[in-house]
C-alpha cells in the first residue's frame, strides 16, 4: 500500500513546487493613492505593504488573500492563476481600532498621531501639532506668532529641536529674525491634512536639521470626496470662512482649491485685530510609469497686535487686569507663498525614484517689548524684527529592494539641497510701531545645506536591522549694513543611526533606536565665531514596546535619553536667542488608545523627564522652561451615525523658570470639547475652549524689566493669560 501512495505523494510535492511562486503586488485607495501598512497574507507567508503601496509574498496555488488595514474594509482576493501582479483597490470604511495593525518598521508610532487624526479631525492650526502624542504648545503674541512648542523636555520656543515639514516643504527657518528654527504653520489650513508622519528622537537618516527631539511631517489630501463650504462664528468676535472645493475630477488626476479666513478681536482688553487668509492648490495625478506627479501652491497672510508678555507685579498691584498690557503696540504681519513639485516612479518592481522641487517667499514684520522701560526710560524698550526671505531647495530619493538569500534587504538613499537668502534681516529699536529709533542688526544671510543619506532595511525573520549614515555640509554667510563688512563660514556634520526592531507578530513590536541628530546655529553667531560649534549634535536613544494586548487596546512605552552638545536659552529683552552649555534629558513615555465600543475611543499620553545642564553644578543646573511633566487624554466618539464629540485636556506641571529654580513657570490643567451633528449634506457642530474656565499663564518667562513708575529693574516672571471659556458654533455644508 505504500509503494502505491509514495508516486502520488511524489507528484504532489511536485505540482505544489510548479505552482509557488512570488507574489508580487501594489494596494491602493479608491484614488490610486499607495496605501503604507496594509497587512497582506496567504496560507504560508504574511507580509505588509511598503510607503509606495507594494508587497511582496510567496504563495502557492490554488491560494486567498486576505488584505486588512485601519480605515479599509477587509478585503479577500482568491488566487487561481498561473502568475499575478495585482493592483488591489481598498475601500474606505468607519475606523476600528482593532483594525490597526503594527507594522514592522521603524514607523509604527505614528499610528498615534494618524488614529487621533481619523477619530478626531483638527479645525485650527494649533490643533494640527496637538494630535502629535507628548506635543503641547502655547501661543504669546496675539495669534499670528509661531507656537511655542514643548517635546520631551524641551521648551522647543518656536522649533530649535524639532523638525516640521508639510508634503516636505521645510517649515522651520534657519537664522530667523526672531530666533533659530522659528516654525510657523499658520499657512496650513487643518481640514486638507490626511496623514501625519513622525518621529521623537533623531533615529531617521533622511530628517536633518533641527531633528533632536524629534519631527513632524503633515501631508494633504490628493483629492477632496466632496466639495465643503464652513462658516464659523464665537465669541470674542471670532470668525472663521472656509471653502474647499474639486477644480479637477477626472479618472486618475484631481485638482482642488481651498480658501480660509480667520479673525478675531481676542480676549484681551485691548482689541488684537487678528487677520489671517489662506490660499491652497494641489494637483494629484498618474504618470506614464505608474507613479505620480503632484503640484502644491499655497499662500497666505497675516496680520495681528498684541498686549505681550504680562509682569506678575503689575497684575498683584491692579495697575492692570489679568487680560491687559503694559505696552499693547505690539504685533505684525507675516506672509509666506510656497510652490512644490514632486514625482514618484516605479522603473521596476523593485525600484522606487522621487524626486521634489520646493520655491517659498516668506516675509516678516514683529514689534515687541518684554523689558518695558529697563533699557530706555523715555521711549520704552520696544524692538522690530524684520526679513524677506527666498528659499530654494529640492530632493531626490531611491528605494530599492535586493534579494538576498535570508530576509528581505531595501536600500534608501537621497541627495538633496536648501538654499536661503535673507535680506535685509534686522533688530531695531522702536517707538509705538512707527519710529525707529536705532539699528542694532542690519544685513543679508545666505545659508546653503547640502546633504545626502542612505540607510538599509534588513528583515531577518523576526528582525528588522536599520543602519543609517546622514552628511550634511553647511555654507554660512552674513553681509554686515552696519559694519560694511561680510563674512562666510563652513561646517559639516555626521549624523549616523542604528536601529533594532524584533516583532514576531502584528500586535507586538520592541524597538531599539539609537541616532546623532543636530541643530545648526545662526549664521550671524557662526560667522562672528562667538559659537563654540557651529553644528551643535544630539545623541538620542529609545528602547520600548508597542503592544496590543487585545483588538481594541493598543499601548506604547519607551524610556528615551538625549544628549545635546549645545543648548538654546531664549532672551527676553533683546528677542533672540543665547547659548548654553551642554545638556542632558531622560525620560519615560507612556500612549494608550482603547475603543470602549464602537466609535467610542479614550486616549491618554503621559511624559516624565528629568532635564539637567552638565556644565553648571548640582542646584544650578536647571534647564529654564524645561517640562518635567505633561499628561493629555480624552474621550472622542465618530461613527457612521449622526453624532460626533471629543473632549480633551492638557496638563502641565510646574517647571522652573531659571537656572536654580527660584523662580516658577505655574503648570495648568485645561479641558476643551466639541460637538457635531449631521443631517444628510448638513453639519452643525460646537467647539468649547477651556470649559471650566481655568486661569491659567499660556507661556511664561522669567525676565528683568522696569515699569515706568520703578526706579529699579525686578526679574520676576511675565506671562500671557491663556484663553478663558470660549464657545464657537460651526455649519458645514458638504455637496
Amino acid at each position: 500500500m505504500k509503494s502505491r501512495l509514495f508516486p502520488f505523494i511524489v507528484l504532489l510535492f511536485f505540482v505544489q513546487t510548479a505552482f509557488c511562486q512570488t507574489l508580487k503586488g501594489i494596494i491602493v485607495d479608491k484614488n490610486e493613492t499607495p496605501i503604507l501598512g496594509a497587512s497582506v497574507s496567504c496560507r504560508n507567508s504574511h507580509a505588509h505593504t511598503s510607503y509606495d503601496g507594494v508587497f511582496e509574498l510567496n504563495t502557492s496555488l490554488p491560494d486567498t488573500l486576505y488584505i486588512e488595514c485601519f480605515g479599509y474594509e477587509q478585503k479577500k482576493v482568491l488566487l487561481t492563476q498561473a502568475s499575478y501582479t495585482l493592483k488591489i483597490v481598498l475601500k474606505e470604511k468607519v475606523f476600528q481600532l482593532e483594525d490597526v495593525v503594527i507594522t514592522h518598521d521603524l514607523k509604527s508610532t505614528s499610528t498615534s498621531a494618524n488614529i487621533q487624526l481619523q477619530t478626531n479631525p483638527v479645525s485650527s492650526s494649533q490643533e494640527i501639532l496637538r494630535t502629535v502624542p507628548g506635543i503641547m504648545i502655547g501661543q504669546h503674541a496675539g495669534g499670528g506668532k509661531a507656537e511655542q512648542i514643548f517635546l520631551r523636555g524641551f521648551d522647543l520656543d518656536h522649533g530649535t529641536d524639532i523638525k516640521l515639514s508639510v508634503d516636505g516643504i521645510p517649515v522651520n527657518m534657519v537664522s530667523h529674525a526672531h530666533g533659530q528654527g522659528y516654525a510657523d504653520l499658520h499657512f496650513v489650513i487643518p481640514e486638507t491634512v490626511e496623514k501625519i508622519d513622525y518621529a521623537k528622537g533623531s533615529y531617521t537618516a533622511e530628517q536633518g536639521n533641527f531633528n533632536t527631539a524629534g519631527y513632524v511631517d503633515f501631508q494633504t489630501r490628493n483629492k477632496l470626496d466632496q466639495n465643503m463650504g464652513l462658516v464659523e462664528i464665537g465669541m470674542f468676535n471670532s470668525q472663521r470662512y472656509l471653502s474647499m472645493f474639486n477644480v479637477y475630477d477626472k479618472a486618475q488626476n484631481h485638482a482642488y482649491a481651498a480658501v480660509e479666513y480667520t479673525g478675531t478681536d481676542g480676549y484681551f482688553q485691548s482689541n488684537q485685530n487678528f487677520r489671517r487668509v489662506n490660499l491652497f492648490g494641489k494637483y494629484s495625478g498618474l504618470n506614464k510609469t505608474g507613479g505620480r506627479t503632484q503640484f502644491t501652491a499655497s499662500h497666505f497672510t497675516s496680520s495681528w497686535d498684541a498686549s505681550g508678555q504680562i509682569p506678575h507685579r503689575a497684575v498683584d498691584n491692579g495697575s492692570i487686569g489679568w487680560f491687559g498690557a503694559i505696552n499693547d503696540t505690539e504685533g505684525g504681519t507675516t506672509s509666506r507663498t510656497n510652490l512644490a513639485l514632486s514625482t514618484t516612479h516605479f522603473p521596476s518592481d523593485k525600484l522606487v525614484i522621487k524626486n521634489s522641487l520646493y520655491f517659498s517667499h516668506y516675509d516678516f514684520e514683529l514689534f515687541s517689548n518684554f523689558t518695558f522701560f529697563e533699557r530706555d526710560s523715555l521711549n520704552g524698550d520696544q524692538i522690530k524684527q524684520v526679513e524677506n526671505r527666498n528659499i530654494l531647495g529640492g530632493e531626490s530619493k531611491i528605494k530599492q529592494y535586493v534579494t538576498i538569500s535570508k530576509g528581505k534587504l531595501y536600500f534608501e538613499e537621497g541627495v538633496g539641497f536648501r538654499y536661503d537668502k535673507i535680506n535685509d534681516n534686522e533688530l531695531s529699536y522702536t517707538k509705538s510701531r512707527e519710529t525707529t529709533l536705532q539699528n542694532v542688526q542690519l544685513g543679508d544671510v545666505e545659508e546653503i545645506n547640502s546633504f545626502a543619506f542612505v540607510s538599509a532595511n534588513w528583515e531577518l525573520g523576526s528582525w528588522l536591522i536599520n543602519p543609517g549614515l546622514r552628511i550634511d555640509q553647511f555654507n554660512f554667510v552674513y553681509a554686515d549694513q552696519l559694519a560694511l563688512s561680510k563674512l562666510s563660514q563652513t561646517g559639516r556634520v555626521l549624523s549616523p543611526k542604528l536601529n533594532f526592531i524584533y516583532q514576531k507578530k502584528s500586535s507586538l513590536q520592541y524597538f531599539f533606536k539609537n541616532g546623532y541628530g543636530f541643530h545648526s546655529n545662526d549664521s550671524r553667531v557662526v560667522v562672528q565665531q562667538t559659537a563654540k560649534r557651529t553644528l551643535p549634535r544630539s545623541f538620542s536613544s529609545d528602547l520600548g514596546i508597542i503592544i496590543k494586548p487585545i483588538p481594541s487596546l493598543i499601548i506604547n512605552f519607551s524610556l528615551w535619553q538625549l544628549f545635546l552638545e549645545q543648548e538654546f536659552v531664549y532672551v527676553g529683552d533683546e528677542g533672540i536667542v543665547e547659548l548654553s552649555g551642554k545638556t542632558q534629558r531622560s525620560g519615560v513615555e507612556f500612549d494608550f488608545k482603547y475603543e470602549i465600543i464602537s466609535g467610542l475611543f479614550i486616549y491618554n499620553n503621559v511624559n516624565a523627564t528629568l532635564a539637567r545642564s552638565i556644565d553648571d553644578k548640582a542646584g544650578e543646573n536647571y534647564i529654564p522652561l524645561a517640562p518635567s511633566f505633561i499628561n493629555t487624554g480624552g474621550l472622542s466618539y465618530k461613527s457612521s451615525r449622526k453624532i460626533a464629540g471629543n473632549i480633551q485636556y492638557r496638563y502641565l506641571a510646574n517647571r522652573p523658570a531659571n537656572e536654580d529654580y527660584s523662580l516658577t513657570a505655574d503648570g495648568y490643567f485645561i479641558v476643551d470639547g466639541n460637538i457635531n451633528y449631521t443631517l444628510r449634506d448638513w453639519t452643525i457642530g460646537l467647539v468649547v475652549q477651556n470649559i471650566l474656565n481655568t486661569k491659567w499663564k499660556e507661556t511664561q518667562f522669567a525676565t528683568t524689566s522696569r515699569l515706568k513708575n520703578e526706579t529699579e529693574a525686578v526679574e520676576e516672571i511675565h506671562f500671557t493669560p491663556g484663553t478663558p471659556f470660549n464657545l464657537r458654533l460651526k455649519l458645514v455644508y458638504r455637496f
